[in-house]
């Protein structure tokens, strides 16, 4: 969702209060919301598993993940990001940490699933970030990747495919563009899912 200030441009602790009014950040519509959690019940495991939800911002998919039953560690270098995450999900099964989501703060912690949606891009080589986050997943485990291009930004779905083969998992690409309700409005960029299963 976020990275760290500087990231375009942009001061996200500055942007951290508003941050939830775009319909795919804060997800208070109820169609959005709904939309997105049918997306994480088909990318998650179905048993309840260990969650890295990477460039968390406000947490609003930490939020759907810990509802559908996960334990979830978010990671955000914002610190104003994480305070709103803290909130957002106090009372769940989470833990909220200020960090680089290319180095996340989690020690030789393992987990089920890699959650990054809108981070990836803005960290410098994607390639090697890509390895890191797959040595944090247990057997069997996933990553799991909401990606985009927008005007001159992102990363395109062929290119993170294409880092992400020597991996050695099975990729799979999901076309996200077409599916109007995930943003809360009709989008005319590349965005996509790239989910990459060890098992």
């Amino acid at each position: 969702m976020t990275e760290n200030s500087g990231v375009g441009g942009v001061d996200w602790d500055a942007e951290a209060a508003s941050f939830d009014d775009e319909a795919d950040h804060g997800l208070r519509d109820p169609e959005v919301r709904r939309a997105w959690a049918e997306r994480l019940r088909e990318w998650l495991p179905a048993m309840p598993s260990d969650v890295l939800d990477l460039g968390c911002g406000t947490g609003s998919l930490s939020l759907l993940a810990a509802e559908q039953g996960h334990r979830v560690t978010g990671v955000d270098l914002s610190p104003a990001m994480v305070e709103l995450a803290r909130a957002k999900l106090a009372g769940r099964d989470a833990v909220f940490l200020t960090g680089d989501a290319a180095m996340p703060p989690v020690g030789e912690q393992r987990f089920d699933v890699v959650l990054g949606r809108h981070v990836l891009w803005a960290l410098p080589d994607p390639g090697r970030v890509l390895r890191r986050w797959w040595g944090l997943l247990r057997p069997g485990g996933r990553l799991v990747l909401v990606e985009g291009v927008w005007g001159s930004v992102g990363i395109s779905a062929e290119v993170l495919a294409g880092l992400a083969e020597p991996l050695g998992g099975h990729v799979l690409v999901e076309r996200l563009s077409g599916d109007s309700v995930l943003w809360g409005k009709e989008v005319d960029d590349e965005r996509y899912a790239v989910v990459v299963r060890s098992d």
